[in-house]
Parts: C-alpha cells; structure tokens; sequence
C-alpha cells in the first residue's frame, strides 16, 4: 500500500508532479525569453535572457501549493533539483530556438 502524504498524494505523484512541472516550467520560460529577448545573434550573448527561468523557478512554489504538493518538507535536495531542471529544460529549448533563428 502507497503512504499518502497530507495532502493525499502518493510520493510517486508528488514527484512525477514536481518533475512535470519543472520541466514545463523550463520550457515556458525558454519559449518566453526568445520572445522578450530574441533569437537572433545578439540575443545569444544577452543575459537576460536568464531572468524568465529564474521567474519560472519562483513561479513554481505558488503553483506546486496549490496542487497540493506539500513544499514546506522540501529539504536542498529538492529545491536544487527544481532549480537545476527548470534551468536544464530552459537552455536546451532556448539553445535549440537560437540554433535554429526561430521567430515566435
């Protein structure tokens, strides 16, 4: 039998949720910077375009409580792993954008 948090989810849930979600959530900003940023050749080297990956870790937080992932017994280890797939997620979407000059 599955131990269930508080909140009901099982810990598989939790963490294909918590992983989903960062995921997409490196993907949302890679899509984002190359509207707010661009992807042209002067964009590559612009580091702002860091800032929406950075928005989409903080985002993350809100939108994991309302799902009714429990963050207050998040220990470093989960907060480095939304942090480093969050990021991963961005600069492969965003690398594959300025590779290929997309225009959104």
């Amino acid at each position: 039998m599955a131990t269930e948090t508080q909140t009901g989810l099982t810990g598989h849930v939790r963490g294909v949720t918590v992983t989903t979600l960062a995921c997409l959530g490196g993907v949302a900003a890679a899509l984002a910077a190359a509207v707010i940023v661009g992807t042209s050749a002067a964009a590559a080297t612009n580091t702002q375009a860091v800032l929406p990956a950075v928005a989409a870790v903080a985002i993350q937080y809100p939108l994991l409580k309302a799902i009714g992932v429990d963050t207050g017994e998040f220990g470093a280890k989960d907060h480095l792993y939304i942090g480093f797939m969050t990021f991963t997620l961005w600069f492969i979407t965003y690398a594959i954008l300025l590779t290929t000059g997309a225009s959104l």
